[in-house]
């Protein structure tokens, strides 16, 4: 008896060149247009976190690496997850520090990625890193639909 194929997951990237400003807000549209055309059905909490991640992922990397940055993004329908990658062009992974005094501004971005997602971790590439989370996307049963060819739009 045949298996029912997958549903085919989503993928695009946007890439910062080298002197890039406002990456963090250009990615967070992008972000958002993604989860709207690849998943409708997501509101809410799904959303705000996919977006928290993103900023945080993309502020670290432009704070401690500088640039060129991208931002990759994949829907995978079948694990009901969502992969945030960024990749900068700085070789060391990032580090849990001690929880910063209350007052401090900056210092919780790892902790934050930690507790809204279901895995994170970093990827060596040449000469510099990607770092990656996946996020839990449950889907209804009648939300598995393919649409080929919806893509974020580039600004």
């Amino acid at each position: 008896m045949p298996r029912p194929l997958a549903a085919p997951a989503f993928h695009d990237r946007l890439d910062f060149p080298l002197g890039s400003t406002g990456c963090a807000r250009r990615g967070l549209a992008f972000t958002r247009t993604a989860m709207t055309l690849w998943r409708p059905d997501a509101q809410g909490t799904a959303v705000d976190d996919a977006l928290l991640v993103t900023a945080e992922m993309l502020s670290n990397a432009a704070h401690h690496a500088g640039g060129p940055l991208a931002l990759d993004l994949r829907l995978d329908p079948g694990r009901q997850t969502l992969r945030i990658a960024v990749t900068d062009a700085a070789p060391d992974p990032p580090r849990m520090r001690r929880l910063p005094a209350a007052d401090e501004p900056h210092g919780r971005g790892l902790r934050i990625i930690d507790r809204l997602t279901t895995s994170w971790g970093t990827t060596p590439t040449g000469g510099g890193k990607t770092v990656w989370a996946e996020l839990a996307l449950p889907l209804a049963d009648d939300q598995v639909t393919s649409r080929d060819g919806d893509r974020p739009p580039r600004s």
